[in-house]
């Protein structure tokens, strides 16, 4: 069975080539009480399908961490 940091590793390398492929990136802030913060880099920050760039980061993040509570996405100047 595959720990936690690993499932996480591979939801990471997942979304990030999807990711930089227009130029953008994801950064884990923290993991806490199966809470994950994440920040968006790059032109992810301002491209105008971040709505559905966020629903599908937030699925991969399910699927391969089901008992994540919640997947909260980090604003630049939040946190």
């Amino acid at each position: 069975m595959q720990t936690l940091s690993s499932r996480l590793t591979e939801a990471l390398e997942k979304v990030r080539k999807h990711l930089k492929a227009d130029q953008g990136d994801i950064e884990v802030i923290e993991l806490k009480d199966d809470i994950l913060y994440i920040r968006l880099l790059g032109s992810c920050k301002q491209c105008a399908l971040v709505d559905m760039t966020q629903f599908g980061i937030k699925e991969i993040f399910k699927a391969y961490l089901p008992e994540l509570k919640d997947i909260v996405i980090v604003e630049e100047n939040d946190g």
